[in-house]
């Protein structure tokens, strides 16, 4: 079947997916810590779609404070999929950044700064030459907190926008859904591959303080 590439399939064509997740080694490749939960005591999570995961993972894997990350595809309907259904535009999903932080290190702010100034927020389905829903912008939370903040330097990063005369940024901002893990040779890829492709570019504009 043909899947429009701008358009989240209905879920009554989307594709079927599987029962068993992603066979994963579960260590990050640069760090060694943990990829998958259990993550130790005080962290939390943040997840943001930014385009191809694997420039947005290498931004936020050199974050201070940043435990652990991982891509993935969240916010579709196709349980377990590969990467090959995602592209297909089949399954409804982001490609994501699971990122793994010490709030006591590094703010949820600070990573929202990061988000906002460091791709195009604007474009809809697709990310600079990359084109479809799997690269649309997205901030999936965790918390009534996270959903706050993420709104509100939504409004703030749109004002600054506004200064360059961009158009009204896109991006969703939704209660986490299911996070699927990407195969293992996807994870850490700019760090395995270190002149592979990397899409992610901003606007120029600073979020507001």
């Amino acid at each position: 079947m043909h899947y429009d590439k701008t358009l989240i399939p209905a879920p009554h064509v989307a594709l079927p997916g599987r029962d068993n997740p992603m066979s994963i080694s579960g260590l990050h490749s640069i760090s060694g810590h943990a990829m998958v939960a259990p993550f130790p005591q005080g962290l939390e999570r943040a997840v943001f779609g930014m385009g191809c995961y694997w420039g947005a993972e290498r931004l936020f894997w050199e974050l201070e404070g940043v435990y652990s990350t991982a891509v993935g595809y969240a916010g579709g309907i196709t349980p377990n999929p590969n990467y090959h259904e995602v592209c297909s535009g089949g399954t409804g999903h982001a490609e994501v950044v699971l990122v793994v932080f010490d709030p006591k290190k590094i703010a949820y702010r600070e990573l929202l700064r990061h988000f906002w100034e460091q791709h195009d927020p604007t474009q809809g389905m697709r990310q600079g030459h990359d084109f479809g829903t799997q690269y649309r912008s997205c901030i999936y939370t965790y918390s009534d907190q996270q959903q706050t903040l993420a709104e509100k330097t939504k409004q703030r990063f749109q004002q600054a926008l506004a200064t360059q005369a961009m158009e009204s940024i896109t991006t969703e901002i939704a209660p986490a859904p299911n996070f699927y893990y990407a195969e293992e040779s996807h994870q850490q890829y700019l760090h395995k591959n270190p002149q592979g492709y990397c899409g992610l570019a901003g606007t120029g504009a600073c979020l507001l303080r």
